[in-house]
């Protein structure tokens, strides 16, 4: 049987609310909810306090609280935030191994020789993440690191919960199976009575194994606390950020830009050394009373020093010209790389780049001359209409929230439940119209309206001999079509109108004047 290694876990609760917290510096106790696809994401505790909880949608959300404010969750942030935490852990112990944002695992025996035990090691850890802001963290000590995560979710004031050396299958007993987080196995579980960890762990190995196959057998495993899960420590990020700071503050772009060059060459030149090329940059600029700007910057192939620049000018002169002033002298400002790739990948190929890079450094040297928003690259995106369908990016940048979608036809609803209804109207013999449009008194003839228009699946009309039943008054413009329950009408919009007046007009030439 493999070893099973004493861990440490620490646990930071709400931790997604606490890193949004901090990046729009708001208060601790704001009702803040993170969403995510319009449901809620995480929630902070004033918000918990009012009744908000996960999954709600915002309207019963807000309905709840009304003084909730909301934001997107970013686990970007998440990650962003966490960083800074796990290095300052690392500084009093090392060996650290991040599970998620907000949760980290280290091996016990370490820090508990050193401090002289693990209780005076988990309250070391503890005291550290008091000085970054981070009051309520929770640790858990046991055999393994899922009963030591399960510890730390289950400590009460004390904030330290110790599991003595082989009592964890004791522990974790009691639990409920879902707490092993296998959202396929979970349902069958229950089905067949095995509703805790201990049930499961009272099973043979050999027929947990057979019955649920390799996934089943680490279930079993882990509900025995024999976790054999080793702790492997994450290799400290190189520091690739660059940043400078200006004494005293400056207050034109230009000083600001120019002062920067020497920061925007080191930044690419640490990025060369290390074998990277920047794809995504983050540009935070601070002034002088302390607030912070940033802003995620994208390029479409890697960025060099000119490109820093100019991102760096763009984001400090917004809309205005590089003569033009700063509300707040800037006193520091900090260059990170997002996302960064292989520089082999990028590499020129033999015989020079091709016209793609030609016309790529066109458009770049007049985005530097003319600002960011000069240069802009059409993109599809939703909407009915061809003008409503065309978005306009700025040169580089890639898309956000922006998808091609199926065109709406004019005059229909876009959504895949119009279709149905379309086809149900269909199928029930068509949909009740008699309404006529263009007599420029604001009536409507009532004459007919209760002859059903037939629609066939592709929601086209099948006019019959006599689609309204009765004559057609002077140069009224027939208007052939029904009307879902949010209004909108069918078919096939304008022309669709047009061809069934038409088709009407060319009958009452023929018979004489009736339709």
């Amino acid at each position: 049987m493999p070893a099973v290694t004493r861990a440490i876990v620490l646990w930071c609760p709400d931790w997604p609310v606490i890193a949004a917290l901090q990046a729009g510096d708001l208060p601790q106790d704001t009702p803040l909810a993170l969403l995510d696809r319009n449901l809620v994401f995480a929630c902070s505790a004033a918000a918990r306090a009012e009744g908000v909880t996960r999954g709600l949608r915002i309207r019963e959300a807000q309905a709840r609280c009304t003084q909730l404010q909301v934001l997107p969750y970013d686990p970007v942030l998440d990650a962003r935030a966490f960083d800074p935490v796990l290095a300052a852990i690392e500084e009093i112990t090392p060996g650290v191994q991040p599970i998620r944002p907000g949760t980290c695992v280290l091996r016990a025996r370490g820090p508990a020789r050193y401090y002289g035990g693990e209780e005076q090691a988990a309250a070391e850890l503890l005291r550290c993440l008091e000085g970054l802001g981070i009051p309520d963290a929770r640790i858990g000590i046991a055999d393994g690191p899922f009963a030591a995560e399960q510890a730390a979710r289950t400590t009460g004031a004390e904030r330290i919960r110790v599991i003595p050396p082989g009592d964890s299958p004791a522990f974790l007993s009691p639990l409920p199976i879902a707490q092993l987080g296998q959202d396929e196995l979970t349902p069958l579980f229950r089905r067949l009575g095995i509703h805790t960890l201990g049930h499961l762990a009272a099973l043979g190995a050999t027929d947990v194994r057979e019955r649920f196959g390799e996934r089943g057998a680490w279930c079993h495993t882990i509900a025995s606390g024999l976790d054999s899960t080793a702790v492997v420590p994450r290799t400290p990020p190189k520091q690739l950020e660059r940043a400078i700071e200006f004494e005293p503050p400056l207050d034109r772009v230009d000083q600001v830009t120019f002062a920067f060059r020497g920061t925007a060459e080191a930044f690419i030149g640490g990025l060369t050394k290390a074998g990277l090329v920047c794809t995504a940059l983050r540009i935070e600029v601070t002034d002088e009373s302390g607030r912070v700007s940033e802003r995620s910057w994208l390029h479409p192939r890697l960025f060099s020093a000119a490109d820093v620049v100019d991102r760096v000018r763009w984001q400090l002169q917004g809309s205005g010209s590089i003569e033009s002033g700063l509300g707040s002298p800037i006193a520091r400002v900090l260059v990170e790389p997002e996302a960064v790739d292989d520089i082999g990948h990028h590499e020129e190929g033999l015989w020079g780049g091709g016209a793609d890079e030609r016309i790529h450094h066109g458009l770049s040297r007049v985005q530097s001359i003319l600002g960011h928003d000069a240069v802009l690259t059409a993109t599809i995106g939703g909407g009915r209409g061809l003008a409503e369908r065309q978005v306009l990016v700025p040169w580089g940048d890639r898309a956000v929230g922006v998808g091609a979608r199926r065109p709406a036809v004019a005059g229909q609803p876009a959504g895949p439940g119009a279709v149905d209804r379309v086809r149900g109207a269909a199928s029930r013999g068509g949909a009740r119209c008699g309404r006529r449009a263009g007599r420029g008194d604001g009536t409507r003839r009532r004459h007919g309206a209760d002859r059903p228009v037939l629609v066939d699946g592709h929601g086209t009309g099948c006019a019959p001999r006599r689609l309204l039943g009765g004559p057609v008054a002077g140069a009224g413009t027939l208007v052939g079509c029904c009307r879902l329950a949010h209004g909108a009408p069918l078919p096939g919009g304008r022309r669709g109108r047009e061809r069934v007046a038409a088709g009407a007009r060319g009958r009452r030439v023929a018979g004489g004047g009736a339709v």
